[in-house]
């Protein structure tokens, strides 16, 4: 049986995992990476990435006997680096969320190709602002590399093409897959200074032999250009038909689906990836999510409180046929309170509020029910995540696949599924190193395997999510169109 390798390049560790064609996992392999932070600075050590990825590389296929069919490396979205004309490192790595770049320029000469792309408008921490930044002390012969493309070049031994997903925020033309060399050039980026461009899947060379020594991998194993973090984490959940969608929860939310047509957001906190076989990838990342947990309830068991929740409200009970007079199954009632559980200030999706802050509606009376109010909010946004979606036309009633660390709750999973009025499903495995060996030739349909698929139990939650929209658009935060959408969706549902 043959195998393929993933490789999830992240921020905090680089992780590979040798999978077989039926799905199983015949070898991992991790090693944490370390960051430079300081205020809005982040950067990493561009050779530690080379070191680190090859030693969690040998340990992943040390104990492996079949052929190896193929590799691919995800990595963080809008990391860059500039190097010189033989892939040597001339600056630090500049990570996703360094801020130090000012994106105002790239969004008055590039304005016209950010809207025909359709997210608008460009963030200071997006990768082309980085650029632009680097640029003036940059010496002659400096080149563009995005984080996957410098270990890819050093996995070939060769120059490699960079991929359409991790292009996107350098500023990439999505629909003509090319550079906008227009833009670029009135922006003073030197077009010698930029990698080719392929889709996702696109072979990009064979490991040579100085990197088969270091990494174990086989010589002559083709190397095949990756993708984002976000985008191998949906690949790996099998979220990849025209109106599915992978939903990952943990610190934050993060949604990602599949259309067939490029939307268009008139707010810009929806962008689209370009998939591998040429359809698109929208979504939207959220600044709600399970670090609010952490944060209102420190040194508390998270476990122990999901299961005091779930007695205590009922959302932990199968499917019923709802009781008479309706609001719900049996035993299930509303948390008594609903917080919208921001784990930092402002608000990046379903809307853009800078200055969105956390609140609660209600009075938790103890620790179980501050943790079903921050649990209820987290869904309330996911499912207004849904309803804007929806809005701006996407499909989104295929398969909902749920990942992520809040997927261990078994209370939380089923509070998800009576929220959104739908069935929710989850995977055995999910992990973006997966999507990669997907990515890198695997069959999606033998190496993705369902763990269970969680029915609603028939509560009726409507009341109160309307109730939280109605307080988001009193704040002025969420836009009154969107607002209305959502009670036109949830009332006629």
């Amino acid at each position: 049986m043959s195998v393929w390798i993933g490789i999830d390049l992240g921020t905090q560790s680089v992780r590979a995992m040798a999978v077989a064609g039926d799905g199983r996992v015949l070898g991992t392999g991790s090693r944490p990476l370390t960051s430079h932070r300081d205020g809005p600075r982040h950067e990493q050590d561009p050779e530690q990435w080379w070191r680190e990825l090859a030693a969690a590389t040998r340990e992943a296929v040390s104990t492996v006997t079949e052929p190896v069919e193929g590799v691919a490396v995800a990595a963080t979205s809008g990391t860059i680096l500039l190097t010189d004309p033989s892939g040597r490192p001339l600056t630090p790595a500049l990570m996703y969320d360094d801020r130090r770049a000012d994106a105002s320029l790239a969004n008055e000469v590039g304005a016209r190709v950010w809207e025909r792309l359709g997210y608008r408008r460009m963030q200071p921490n997006w990768a082309l602002p980085k650029l632009l930044w680097l640029l003036p002390g940059a010496p002659a012969g400096a080149r563009l590399a995005h984080q996957n493309d410098f270990v890819n070049r050093r996995l070939t031994g060769h120059a490699v093409a960079t991929d359409l997903s991790n292009a996107l925020k350098t500023g990439v033309d999505l629909i003509a897959e090319r550079w906008p060399l227009d833009v670029l050039d009135a922006l003073g980026v030197p077009g010698a200074m930029l990698p080719e461009v392929v889709r996702p899947g696109t072979t990009l060379g064979v490991v040579c032999a100085a990197a088969a020594e270091e990494t174990g991998l086989p010589a002559g194993t083709p190397v095949i250009a990756g993708t984002t973090d976000g985008c191998a984490a949906q690949l790996g959940a099998g979220a990849l038909r025209p109106g599915s969608w992978n939903s990952v929860l943990g610190t934050t939310l993060v949604l990602k689906g599949v259309t067939k047509e490029l939307i268009h957001d008139p707010l810009g906190v929806v962008y689209s990836h370009r998939a591998p076989d040429g359809s698109w990838l929208p979504g939207g990342a959220s600044s709600t999510g399970a670090g609010a947990l952490t944060r209102d309830l420190p040194g508390r068991d998270l476990d122990a409180l999901s299961a005091e929740a779930a007695a205590r409200y009922g959302a932990d009970r199968p499917p019923a046929a709802p009781r008479a007079g309706g609001g719900g199954p049996a035993g299930w009632r509303v948390p008594p309170a609903v917080t919208y559980p921001l784990v930092s200030r402002g608000e990046r999706f379903p809307f853009a509020a800078p200055d969105a802050e956390g609140f609660t509606l209600g009075e938790p009376a103890d620790d179980a029910e501050r943790y079903a109010a921050i649990l209820l909010g987290a869904a309330f946004v996911e499912r207004l995540c849904f309803d804007y979606l929806d809005l701006l036309g996407a499909p989104v009633d295929g398969e909902l696949v749920l990942t992520g660390g809040a997927t261990r709750s078994a209370y939380w999973t089923r509070l998800r599924a009576d929220v959104l009025e739908r069935p929710v499903t989850l995977r055995e495995n999910a992990e973006p190193a997966l999507g990669m060996a997907v990515l890198a030739g695997g069959d999606p349909a033998s190496m993705i395997r369902t763990r269970a698929v969680v029915e609603p139990s028939g509560a009726d939650l409507r009341e109160p999510y309307l109730r939280f929209v109605t307080e988001l658009e009193r704040r002025g935060w969420l836009d009154a169109t969107a607002a209305a959408h959502a009670r036109e969706r949830t009332t006629t549902r």
